[in-house]
C-alpha cells in the first residue's frame, strides 16, 4: 500500500482524475463541519462496508483529522483484497484546514 502525506495530495489534488475518490473517514459530525471538497465520508469503523463499491476506483486516497484513523480503514480495506488503495498517513483534515486550503 501506498502512504502519502497530506501536503503530497494537495499537490495531486488538482489532478486526480473522475476514477479516483478522496475519502474521509472521520465522523459524520467531523465531515460535516468541513471536508475536502468532492470527498466520500465513511466513517472508519464501518469501512469495510463499502469495499466492494471502493474497487470500481482506479486510486481511493483514506485519511482522517491526522493520519491514525485512516491508516487502520486503509489496512481493513486492503484485507477485504483492495489494491488501489493510498493512505494518507501524515497529516490530515487538521493540516488541510491550518495551511488554509479548500474546504466544503
Amino acid at each position: 500500500m501506498e502512504h502519502i502525506s497530506i501536503d503530497e495530495l494537495h499537490e495531486l489534488f488538482s489532478d486526480i482524475g473522475e476514477n479516483d475518490l478522496v475519502l474521509d473517514v472521520r465522523t459524520p459530525t467531523e465531515y460535516a463541519q468541513g471536508h475536502i471538497p468532492g470527498s466520500r465520508n465513511q466513517d472508519h469503523e464501518s469501512v469495510d462496508l463499502i469495499a466492494e463499491d471502493l474497487r470500481r476506483y482506479d486510486k481511493v486516497y483514506v485519511h482522517c483529522k491526522m493520519g491514525g484513523r485512516a491508516q487502520k480503514a486503509a489496512q481493513d480495506l486492503e484485507s477485504a483484497g483492495l489494491t488501489n488503495i493510498v493512505c494518507v498517513s501524515q497529516g490530515g483534515m487538521h493540516r488541510w484546514v491550518e495551511m488554509g486550503w479548500e474546504v466544503e
